[in-house]
């Protein structure tokens, strides 16, 4: 009897080993993220981020979902998202309510600057890996430090701006052009960044900044900064603005017959939807991003993008984005589990295969992992900085506007 008894005995604590192994199993990973839907930073967030983190979720799901070794098996992913209606304080709560109360696994970033500086603070309270890439800020070294969570795929203003100025310095000592720069920037955190950069690259490399105003974001009448521009003299035109301004400083430029010999607008120049409305009028104008023809990596995925979405993605931000996704897979397989601080390190650390090829961070930055100025060429977005294999020429004078 007492044998029978040893015998029940284990067998219950078996089943009870094995009923408590199953119910500590995760059925899904959960991953959140608030993002533009709404409001003035949505045509951006639906180019660069939305249609990523559809075709990565989708992609990883069609494989069992992410592999856990602690486990062994895929788990699949399940979404959770939310509008932040373009609006820090929102995208604030939702973040919040992803994690306190939806008890998310892994958060997705916002789109743009602003709003990735917005909720960093939250990502580094709860200690969930920040994937940034649709921020630049020259305050990146310092908030890799401050929230050693947060990775700044995008790189800093002054990276940007200095490949700019050097170009422009180029062109002014051959002849092409004047060193005068008319600047005009969004006050949000994107263009307050990058017009500081600007004003202290600029003469450094022998450029004057003749005019120089802000705007408010969701500006849409941009007609008077562009009278003014046109009118200092400047042979350089620089904005660095938001899609929706990008789209409407090139139709009002085009209207003003302004068409400066260098034309360097911001996001939004590298969008599907800016060749698809202007079309040989895209010639010679130059943004942030870039892409080389012989890159079979970016062209695949392109490929992907667009047999899924029925669109290209964006010539920057959009593939940067994909390689830090694939990053974090990678991350979290190497782990074997959802163990936040060790995905992290692993993210710190590792060395990764994208769509860009093989990435290891350095400061939780990439370094010379993608393009950073580029101009329509013929038809292509293509790399014009930094100077590297693969670079195209700079076009200069951007041709007139075509009727």
């Amino acid at each position: 009897m007492s044998g029978l008894i040893r015998a029940a005995s284990v067998a219950a604590c078996l089943a009870l080993a094995a009923g408590t192994a199953s119910a500590q199993e995760p059925k899904s990973i959960k991953i959140g993220y608030a993002i533009s839907k709404t409001g003035p930073n949505a045509g951006g967030a639906n180019i660069t981020q939305i249609p990523n983190y559809q075709m990565w979720v989708k992609e990883v799901n069609d494989k069992g979902g992410l592999m856990l070794k602690s486990i062994g098996k895929r788990v699949p992913i399940e979404v959770i998202e939310y509008d932040d209606r373009s609006n820090s304080e929102e995208a604030v709560r939702a973040v919040e309510r992803l994690v306190t109360q939806d008890k998310v696994d892994l958060l997705f970033p916002p789109w743009g600057t602003g709003l990735n500086l917005a909720v960093g603070p939250v990502f580094n309270k709860y200690g969930y890996p920040q994937l940034a890439f649709s921020a630049v800020t020259d305050r990146a070294p310092e908030l890799a430090k401050r929230w050693p969570n947060s990775f700044w795929f995008l790189g800093t203003s002054q990276m940007y701006v200095g490949a700019l100025a050097d170009l422009l310095a180029k062109q002014q000592k051959v002849g092409k052009i004047n060193a005068n720069v008319a600047m005009i920037s969004i006050a949000d955190g994107f263009g307050i960044d990058l017009s500081k950069a600007a004003r202290e690259a600029l003469p450094k490399a022998g450029m004057k900044l003749v005019y120089d105003k802000s705007y408010p974001i969701g500006t849409q009448d941009l007609s008077p900064l562009i009278a003014e521009a046109q009118r200092s003299g400047a042979d350089t035109f620089v904005a660095f603005s938001y899609p929706p301004d990008t789209v409407a400083l090139t139709d009002q430029a085009k209207v003003a017959s302004f068409s400066p010999k260098v034309m360097f607008l911001g996001v939004g120049v590298g969008f599907p939807l800016y060749p698809g409305k202007f079309g040989a009028n895209t010639e010679g104008v130059m943004s942030l991003g870039g892409l080389s023809k012989d890159n079979a990596g970016t062209a695949e995925y392109r490929k992907k993008h667009n047999a899924m979405h029925g669109r290209d993605p964006d010539y920057w931000g959009s593939q940067v984005g994909y390689a830090s996704l694939q990053m974090l897979q990678q991350a979290v397989e190497r782990v074997g589990k959802i163990d936040r601080p060790a995905i992290i390190k692993e993210l710190q650390t590792g060395t990764f295969d994208t769509v860009l090829g093989k990435i290891k961070l350095e400061g939780n930055m990439p370094k010379d992992a993608f393009w950073v100025l580029g101009q329509w060429q013929n038809g292509f977005y293509t790399g014009v900085a930094p100077q590297r294999p693969g670079v195209a020429e700079l076009i200069v004078p951007k041709p007139a506007w075509k009727p």
